[in-house]
């Protein structure tokens, strides 16, 4: 048993450093793998390849010292269990050689001494094993410990989908996101959000999700604020395509109806060629059952957009978030795709991400979102006339349009 205690007391001080060596190795390849293609790019295979060299050498050596450090024990308590088991059975022996135990007892006993053994072996080994359990566990429980996000709601169907931001700021840790926004988004009507990168243009679509909540203000939809809603209830309401599209691993036919699980083929099919996909779904091997890889690594960027968008037309949301979803788009599709859209979304909520001129001037008010405020607000020809951020960036656009090679 002091064995045993010594034992688990070196797995309990080295296995922390081991689990962490092989935690560091495991995201050590995952980025190499990952990032594979620009590497490749920048011909840096043998730079990188040494950041997971490193991490192998580092995972191998804090195994080893945990090894070093517990094998003295374990020698210890494998010697006094093999001994016991030897002294009973020469003890055995001994009664059965002076009369005072039949043959029968003294094979039973000869037997049970082994047994003994193994099972005083096997608990040793487990407890070793629980100490390396125990801290996976550790590590684990860290997670269980984020705080959770209230979502204990009421089941809500309101009578119209529009959005309100009341005062609302937001932040990731110390950077500051939004900032006071207060706004309107009206129900049925199509609203742009332009604005340059970092700006909280996909973070302003994904707090009306509930992705986040907001550390000060209100967002509603249809009056009630969103954590009014049950979780379920707010997303029967919202259809959103995101500019980085994640497919499951599945059929194709079940990533389009992932929003309608009880949707027939027929409907799949249908909103396939709403999104100009079915064509090239109809050329794969097994069509609309063919088993897409993780993530959706066997498609084309352009192709998994236009899944992705016909999933949320299948779904029929009442509120469409649109984050550059014609941003993979092949000039050639984006035309009748963007038709399609149309068609689908009228009489619905529309709040699009986007920097193309001709999928924002036709929306019905565009938000100018810069530095965390709304700094414009209007339709195409009252923000075209104005000097701010929406004329510089129509101006940078023509400039872009007109350059050519001299």
């Amino acid at each position: 048993l002091g064995a045993t205690e010594l034992s688990t007391h070196a797995t309990i001080k080295t296995g922390p450093k081991r689990q962490q060596a092989q935690q560091s190795l495991v995201k050590a390849v995952l980025e190499y793998v990952q990032g594979m293609s620009v590497v490749k790019s920048y011909g840096l295979e043998k730079d990188n390849n040494q950041t997971v060299t490193k991490a192998v050498d580092s995972s191998c050596e804090k195994a080893v010292a945990l090894t070093v450090s517990v094998t003295p024990w374990i020698a210890v308590r494998q010697l006094a269990a093999h001994g016991f088991g030897a002294v009973i059975a020469v003890c055995a022996l001994y009664f059965y050689g002076s009369g005072q135990l039949s043959l029968v007892k003294c094979i039973l006993v000869l037997i049970a001494s082994f047994m003994l053994y193994e099972q005083l072996e096997n608990a040793g080994n487990m407890s070793d094993n629980l100490q390396m359990l125990g801290e996976s566990m550790r590590m684990t429980d860290s997670i269980n410990d984020t705080p959770v996000m209230d979502i204990d709601g009421k089941e809500i169907t309101p009578k119209e989908t529009s959005v309100d931001f009341k005062n609302v700021t937001f932040a990731y840790e110390n950077r500051n996101i939004l900032n006071n926004v207060s706004v309107h988004i009206p129900a049925g009507k199509t609203t742009a959000i332009v604005g340059p990168s970092g700006g909280g243009k996909t973070t302003m679509c994904s707090l009306i999700a509930r992705f986040f909540d907001v550390q000060s203000g209100q967002i509603l939809l249809g009056g009630h604020d969103v954590k009014e809603y049950k979780l379920d209830s707010l997303m029967k309401n919202i259809s959103m395509v995101f500019q980085d599209v994640y497919l499951f691993q599945d059929t194709i036919e079940n990533n389009i109806g992932f929003g309608k699980p009880d949707a027939t083929h027929e409907q799949v099919v249908a909103a396939a060629k709403a999104a100009c996909c079915h064509d090239f779904i109809e050329a794969l091997p097994d069509g609309y059952e063919t088993i897409l890889g993780e993530g959706g690594a066997t498609l084309s960027g352009g192709e998994k957009q236009r899944i992705s968008i016909a999933r949320a037309m299948l779904k029929d949301a009442p509120l469409i978030i649109l984050d550059e979803a014609t941003a993979s788009v092949d000039p050639e599709n984006e035309e009748q795709l963007q038709q399609a859209i149309n068609a689908l979304t009228q009489d619905k909520t529309i709040i699009m991400i986007a920097h193309r001129l001709k999928t924002v001037r036709n929306a019905d008010q565009i938000l100018v979102l810069n530095g965390g405020k709304i700094t414009q607000q209007g339709t195409h020809e009252e923000l075209a006339s104005q000097q701010g951020l929406y004329a510089d960036f129509l101006h940078a656009r023509q400039d872009a349009a007109d350059w050519k090679l001299a």
